[in-house]
């Protein structure tokens, strides 16, 4: 059977399978952005639900409780969450992402309480003290959920759970590799699908629609050869497939990205380790993200290696011909982060544009002519 059509099924029916498995008994826990660990909270028997907005639907009530000025992101999500469609969340967690989602905390819990309520400090300084006071925030947390659910966490079933989600970071990776053919053997768009999908199911089902489309790409008839530029997208949300198919309807191949929908989601495993809360704090502290701040290094040049290293290694290794820099409007972190990524990969000799975007489906007519220009550009 094709994997396709579930993907798609949980992509365009985003809450339905997190519904049915608490309809079935168990508690949903909604969250925000790649700072909370999926594996503590599955660990408790609990669905992790990555909190996703609606860019195809207008923000008409979130207006209300936050400044239209700010993220449309987050402001989407609370519109979604005013007219009741999370309404399956039994638990909410924000993580201090971002200043956006650390207010967003405070006016989701005010207008939309689920019962379970909480709010994780993650560090933005990247320190010796970093790692400790995460730490501390994640044994919070951990405690906040034992008393919600009268459970005490048990450090083996943690364990298993972090090897569950490492062996879904490893099939992502496999997936991710599919791409690196000249023409690629998958598009931006199905990775996009297949991504989204597994934001809102359990990590095993989510392994098995990895595994099943990977043995259905590779038995795929090769695709046609044609001279395409091969593009590497930067970014933020893109947890909708319209601004990657635009890209490639343009004529090219989109083959990788740093979003924290896509790669920072999965590049680097959980160290196993005797202490699992140990592995833990290493891998999610120390995603690669505009939010953190990462001491300066040496001269200016040596700097930016130091924060841009990992994604001049994805253009070489995917071998990228451009670079899109896509930004959703009012992402302060993306905004500083953006000119300087751009002067490190032009020193590289790669081509990039940097867009600034609303979160919805209503520009993308707007950014065609720019994509085209910037497409014809490399060709």
């Amino acid at each position: 059977m094709s994997a396709v059509p579930q993907i798609e099924e949980f992509y365009t029916q985003r809450g339905k399978r997190a519904r049915q498995l608490r309809d079935a008994g168990q508690k949903v826990v909604g969250y925000f952005c790649c700072f909370v660990p999926d594996e503590i909270i599955a660990a408790f028997d609990m669905v992790p639900y990555r909190i996703q907005g609606c860019p195809s639907e207008p923000i008409d009530r979130a207006d209300a409780y936050i400044e239209p000025m700010a993220c449309p992101f987050a402001r989407s999500c609370l519109n979604m969450a005013v007219k009741g469609d999370y309404d399956f969340l039994d638990g909410f967690v924000a993580p201090h992402s971002c200043d956006t989602i650390e207010r967003m905390y405070s006016i989701w819990h005010h207008n939309t309480p689920a019962a379970f309520n909480h709010f994780l400090n993650v560090p933005h300084m990247m320190g010796p003290s970093s790692d400790t006071f995460y730490r501390k925030e994640l044994e919070f947390f951990i405690k906040a959920l034992e008393n919600w659910s009268g459970r005490t966490l048990d450090q083996e079933k943690l364990k298993e759970t972090v090897k569950l989600y490492n062996r879904r970071r490893a099939r992502l990776r496999e997936l991710y590799a599919l791409r690196k053919p000249d023409p690629p053997l998958i598009s931006g768009v199905e990775i996009t699908e297949l991504m989204v999908a597994g934001m809102g199911i359990p990590a095993c089902e989510h392994i098995e629609l990895i595994d099943n489309m990977i043995a259905e790409v590779v038995k795929r008839p090769k695709p046609k050869h044609q001279k395409l530029p091969r593009i590497f997208i930067w970014g933020n949300e893109i947890d909708d497939t319209a601004f990657i198919r635009l890209v490639e309807d343009s004529g090219s191949y989109v083959v990788m990205d740093d979003l924290c929908t896509g790669s920072r989601i999965f590049w680097d495993d959980v160290p196993e380790t005797d202490d699992p809360l140990d592995g833990i704090v290493s891998r999610y502290l120390h995603i690669n993200c505009p939010r953190s701040y990462i001491p300066a290094a040496g001269n200016r040049e040596e700097d930016l290696q130091n924060r841009f290293g990992h994604i001049g290694d994805f253009v070489k290794q995917w071998r990228a011909d451009g670079v899109i820099l896509y930004i959703i409007r009012y992402c302060d972190t993306c905004e500083l982060d953006g000119p300087d990524l751009r002067e490190h990969l032009n020193a590289m000799g790669i081509p990039v544009i940097m867009i600034e975007d609303d979160y919805s489906i209503s520009t993308i007519g707007q950014l065609r002519t720019r994509i085209q220009a910037f497409l014809e550009m490399i060709i």
